[in-house]
């Protein structure tokens, strides 16, 4: 529940899993069968042919896939999950372990959410597709008798969680139509759209997303998402318009959401940081403020979390480190029951069936490439629903990375601080020490989980490339005081500690120190431009996807509903815009003296597309080689498979080209 309602705002740094298909070549070169035909999606610049070795080396781990459950049914009879079967991920039905795929959404866009109304009478679900990239999602509504999908929204402004009442009749959702910036509150009869009520109007930037109805399915959550440390939950009613911060009051920023309510009402369940360091799980008493820990002998976030439909039990996710834990909970007693016999690895998207007997969710680890179990709560048994194409590898033989911390530049408590990250080693056995890619991801305030690596896997086992995935500081998942340890003018501490790996390979006799790349999308390519700008003359090249390249024009070039809540975490550029400038790598550009490839979608709505072009401008006046690869129909990175198969070809090519000679 918790990962529905927070937006993930950044990139996916892994190389990303894809196929190409037969797509009508640019030029007559493309057509000898020698190079990869480039897409007509594709516009390149100084990107070489790409040789048809590359497509065929790759071809095994281009057709990995996974599979994520989206809802189950309220009747019983299945479930709703999403896999890419195509170019794009889509809708599936599938009423059994292990049973065949009915596929019920066909777009040229991705579709990978889906929100069934809890009325079991009612023969329909909700999704949200967006188109290009772009992220002005609308929703639709997919009548399961006839087969056939509406949509209901307005079609231009974006919109953002569906959450239903208790009857089903209604759901709550929100959309930027007013102002283009403010994100209100809606509620709306799926049937009668045209009927949509405004209950809750903006006051201020933020991401505004409907959490929970109370029983009397009048009163509505709200959660207020104003930056990475700082959330609150409102209380709506409806119909009377009354609004109340339910937050508990603070003079410092606290993170407080409240995702689950008693079968009464009493009392609501959700996250909180609130005189901790960690988001701890907590219960409210909503008539007297009451906050109750419940998680307060665990030193790690809670991550995610859901009920089931008698409010009996809630299942959690504690993130340790990057590995996920499951629990349950007993909402009358609080007692805890920690779920052990889980693969390590991420446990994501927790869903009960309707009887509460069953809990789904997804999981995915270095050696499994994501799909959909189903826990017995009764027995503890563990049932595979799903078991997505492995390309016929065999995949026991991928590295499961080791958690390793390398001191940085500062000290806490008299020690160098410790900078944890995953490493993955290859196991192929040489004389030479193996290249490295450091894979930097994004947020700022993500954090990099040990998940299926997909493509990325190519180059740690077949030419062993060692990936190592640091957590530098602003990273989430280790403390709210690390998280913070990034914001404005700490900004060039995280790329410190990027210098600071540096060193720590240099100290590894298995490890190339003269042959290392920087690799990173969204926030992670602007580090990896830092990067580049500070340690050009220890490393051999970086890739930036999506990546910013000037704060100060990023931040007045961004969506504007992104605007205000970008400044909480860089600085606003208002106020400190000398600064911001003067770090930014397009200021700095000229200290840019190794192969660079920047990657871009040209309807990204988060890093706009003048960001990479900008860069790409000033490094060439470097003379060093700057390649420039744009996709037409993509956003914040590509989503499509042929779009997404070309840039892992084009990225091979690079490596090989300035990594691996």
């Amino acid at each position: 529940m918790i990962k529905k309602l927070i937006l993930v705002t950044l990139l996916a740094s892994a190389l990303l899993v894809s196929t190409a298909v037969s797509l009508k070549a640019k030029d007559s070169k493309d057509q000898t069968g020698v190079f990869v035909p480039v897409p007509e999606t594709i516009i390149n610049e100084n990107v070489p042919p790409i040789p048809i070795e590359i497509k065929q080396k790759l071809k095994q781990y281009s057709e990995l896939k996974s599979a994520g459950i989206a809802d189950w049914d309220p009747r019983g009879k299945g479930m709703i999950i999403a896999t890419r079967l195509g170019d794009t991920t889509q809708l599936y039905w599938v009423d059994k372990p292990m049973g065949k795929l009915k596929q019920l959404t066909d777009y040229k866009e991705p579709v990978r959410d889906a929100t069934f109304s809890p009325n079991p009478d009612k023969n329909y679900f909700l999704f949200t597709k967006d188109i290009g990239g772009a992220e002005n999602y609308q929703i639709f509504r997919y009548d399961l008798a006839t087969e056939k999908a509406l949509m209901i929204s307005d079609g231009k402004s974006r919109h953002m969680g569906i959450s239903f009442n208790h009857k089903g009749n209604v759901f709550a959702f929100v959309n930027n139509s007013r102002t283009g910036m403010l994100f209100d509150t809606y509620i709306m009869d799926p049937e009668k759209p045209s009927e949509a009520k405004l209950v809750y109007k903006a006051q201020r930037p933020a991401y505004y997303l409907p959490s929970r109805w109370l029983p009397d399915d009048r009163h509505l959550l709200i959660l207020e998402f104003l930056s990475a440390n700082e959330a609150n939950t409102l209380l709506v009613d409806t119909l009377s318009g009354k609004i109340e911060n339910i937050t508990p009051k603070s003079d410092k920023p606290q993170f407080f959401i409240l995702i689950e309510v008693s079968k009464d009402g009493k009392y609501l369940f959700g996250v909180s940081d609130r005189g901790t360091e960690f988001r701890k799980l907590v219960r409210f008493e909503l008539d007297t403020s009451k906050i109750e820990v419940i998680t307060r002998d665990i030193s790690w976030d809670v991550d995610d979390a859901t009920a089931t439909k008698d409010k009996k039990k809630i299942a959690f996710t504690v993130n340790e480190g990057g590995i996920d834990r499951l629990y349950l909970m007993d909402t009358e007693t609080l007692k805890l029951t920690p779920i052990r016999d889980i693969p390590n690895g991420l446990i994501s998207e927790l869903t009960f069936n309707p009887t509460g007997k069953w809990l789904f969710m997804n999981i995915n680890n270095a050696r499994m490439n994501g799909d959909v179990f189903q826990l017995d709560l009764e027995t503890k048994q563990l049932v595979r629903w799903t078991k997505s194409d492995t390309g016929g590898l065999n995949l026991s033989s991928f590295v499961i990375p080791q958690v390793i911390q390398y001191p940085t530049f500062d000290r806490v408590d008299g020690k160098p601080r410790m900078i944890p990250a995953f490493y993955y080693r290859p196991l192929k056995k040489t004389d030479k020490p193996h290249p490295v890619v450091i894979d930097i991801h994004g947020g700022p305030e993500g954090q990099f989980k040990p998940r299926f690596q997909g493509v990325s896997n190519y180059l740690i086992n077949e030419l062993g490339v060692a990936l190592i995935a640091p957590n530098v500081r602003g990273s989430s998942g280790y403390g709210k005081n690390y998280l913070l340890l990034d914001n404005a003018e700490k900004r060039e501490n995280s790329v410190k500690d990027i210098g600071a790996l540096l060193n720590w390979i240099a100290t590894r006799p298995e490890l190339n120190k003269n042959r290392i790349a920087v690799f990173g999308g969204s926030y992670g390519g602007y580090m990896v431009l830092a990067s580049m700008v500070h340690y050009s003359d220890r490393l051999a090249c970086g890739v930036d996807i999506v990546g910013i390249s000037n704060f100060v024009t990023f931040l007045k070039n961004t969506s504007a509903y992104r605007r205000d809540l970008r400044r909480a975490e860089y600085g606003d550029e208002r106020k400190i815009g000398d600064f911001l400038n003067k770090i930014s790598p397009s200021t700095n550009a000229h200290l840019i003296k190794k192969p660079l490839f920047v990657i871009q979608g040209k309807n990204d709505p988060r890093v706009p597309a003048s960001e990479s072009e900008q860069i790409v401008k000033t490094v060439r006046a470097n003379k060093v080689p700057v390649w420039y690869q744009l996709a037409t129909n993509e956003g914040h990175g590509f989503r499509k498979k042929y779009n997404r198969d070309f840039m892992n070809y084009s990225i091979l090519r690079f490596f090989q080209e300035y990594l691996l000679k």
